[in-house]
């Protein structure tokens, strides 16, 4: 070791080349620990300990320059400080109720451990990634912060065996064409406008910088009363939801032009800095004809999806849902034709069409409905929601159904219970979950080996299809998504039944006959339109 680090920080810091051979011995050579673990009891993990060295070192070091924290977890912490749950399995690790009763007696203070390393890291300018590979929850919700503020990567997975966890981490470094690592550093995004508007706030994972321009609203949208945001980690993939408010707008002239400016600032993983500026501008008008031209409703639908779930981190899951329906009915009374208390007579222009649709299956998702799911899948799907772009954030909310035919071409269905066919195969893209479901006619088939004999190769092919269109979509996605091949009948089809409109249910007998019978009390896209169509029409809120 050179003398110079001797006695210094930098001692546990050295280039790559020089420490190669030994970081991949000790890879190499790391054994499960010998120690037996006592009947009845979790391992002991000390995975706040662990952050808290790692964020206070790499601080002290290398303060304001680029850098990574990786956390691989296969369980959750259970030593102070950051313990999740005691080393007692006769303590069960939180749930949702728990932590609604207030009955998860370690996570408020486990919460704010984390918050403090995260306000440390983002400080620092420092990203935190955190592995999950365990069957049971490791303490992601309380951790949440640690990514959600800095924009490091969140990824829960079985074990850290599975192919989910190799190809996605091994997709964390891909390069671009100069053989640069395809993500930048310690950024700062500052917002710039024209007198006509103020930044209301940004929803993504970014931190404010507190910097209070006259450009700053009142009016306050997420992470709002700045102009200025750190982005501890950029990436292709990363996005950011910013919203704006009107200023003085009874001064405004007809089709006032305002101009927005991002700016942003950030280190290459080449170790240059690069500046971005992207100049947009905007006609300011109260003309709904133009309104209405100019909506684009899959965008709105993303950026409600994103209003939605940062509200649900501060309000009740109920509030949430009545405030997601108020806005739905304020805006259909705004830009729907209909005449007063006339049910029939309501009408959307194609360019609002869709909407209700993506809003109903927003209410219906696991971003919202919490049951079945852990805290920490409900803290990951957030994640990625924050993360990812308009199409892939519109495949999350209402997932893509396409079917597979015999006499047909496939072709893009209803994600509707009347989709499901039994001489139909169905692939179902939920971006977390890559599904293949055989109707009953093909399974049978399947299962007598058709697609063996040489007389049914069209068969054969129907079958291949759906795993070349999967292949293509596995392509490009982060992280990995599940891959799940079942049939009518199976136990894996709850996946692809929890996601359809339940227009063919138990509990409307006279529809059945077309499509599968969904078990569910939830209610059909068809009847959830109609309560909609009379609340707008009767003029209530």
């Amino acid at each position: 070791m050179p003398p110079q680090f001797g006695n210094s920080l930098n001692r546990f810091f050295l280039p790559l080349e020089e420490t190669e051979y030994q970081l991949t011995s000790i890879l190499e050579n790391l054994a499960k620990d010998p120690w037996a673990v006592a009947h009845g009891d979790r391992p002991l993990r000390c995975s706040g300990s662990a952050l808290n060295i790692a964020s206070s070192l790499l601080g002290a070091t290398y303060s304001g320059f680029g850098a990574r924290i990786m956390l691989f977890s296969s369980g959750p912490c259970t030593l102070e400080p950051g313990i999740i749950v005691s080393n007692k399995l006769k303590e069960p690790i939180r749930s949702h109720s728990d932590i609604d009763k207030d009955n998860a007696k370690h996570f408020k203070k486990a919460n704010k451990f984390y918050k403090s390393i995260a306000d440390r890291v983002v400080k620092n300018s420092h990203v935190v990634d955190i592995f999950g590979g365990c069957l049971d929850q490791i303490g992601v919700l309380e951790m949440k912060d640690l990514c959600n503020l800095t924009g490091g990567v969140l990824l829960l997975t079985d074990a850290f065996t599975t192919s989910i966890f190799k190809q996605s981490f091994l997709r964390l470094f891909n390069k671009d064409e100069e053989g640069f690592l395809s993500m930048g550093f310690n950024g700062i995004l500052d917002i710039k406008t024209s007198k006509e508007l103020k930044v209301s706030g940004l929803i993504g994972h970014a931190s404010s910088l507190s910097v209070k321009t006259p450009n700053v609203s009142e009016t306050e949208v997420g992470i709002g009363g700045t102009s200025q945001y750190r982005l501890c980690a950029l990436s292709p993939q990363h996005t950011y939801a910013v919203f704006f408010d009107i200023a003085n707008t009874h001064s405004l002239p007809p089709n006032a032009q305002s101009f927005i400016q991002f700016i942003t600032h950030y280190q290459h993983s080449s170790g240059t800095y690069r500046l971005r500026v992207t100049t947009v501008s905007n006609l300011l008008t109260s003309d709904e004809r133009v309104l209405t031209q100019s909506f684009d409703q899959e965008a709105a639908a993303v950026i409600m999806s994103r209003v939605t779930l940062f509200k649900s981190e501060q309000d009740d899951g109920a509030d949430v849902l009545r405030w997601v329906d108020r806005m739905l009915i304020r805006l259909c009374q705004k830009f729907a034709d209909y005449r007063k208390d006339m049910d029939e007579s309501f009408r959307l222009s194609p360019q609002f069409s869709l909407y209700p649709q993506f809003i109903y299956y927003l209410r219906r998702s696991q971003f919202l409905q919490v049951f079945n799911n852990s805290p920490d899948e409900t803290a990951f799907y957030r994640h990625i929601l924050l993360t990812e772009n308009t199409n892939n954030s519109l495949i999350m909310i209402q997932p893509t159904l396409t079917s597979f035919q015999l006499d047909s071409d496939p072709q893009a269905v209803l994600l509707d219970s009347v989709s499901v066919k039994d001489d139909a195969i169905l692939l179902l893209d939920t971006f977390f979950h890559i599904l293949i479901f055989h109707g009953k006619t093909i399974s049978e088939w399947r299962k007598a080996g058709y697609q063996d004999q040489p007389d049914y190769a069209n068969f054969k092919q129907l079958l291949e299809e759906p795993k070349q269109e999967a292949a293509e979509l596995l392509v490009d996605r982060f992280p990995l998504p599940r891959f799940i091949d079942t049939e009518e009948g199976g136990s894996q089809a709850r996946f692809l039944y929890s996601k359809l409109n339940p227009s063919t249910s138990y509990n409307n007998q006279d529809v059945i006959g077309n499509g599968a019978v969904v078990l569910t009390d939830d209610v059909s896209l068809q009847v959830f339109m109609g309560h909609l169509q009379k609340l707008v029409v009767s003029g209530s809120s």
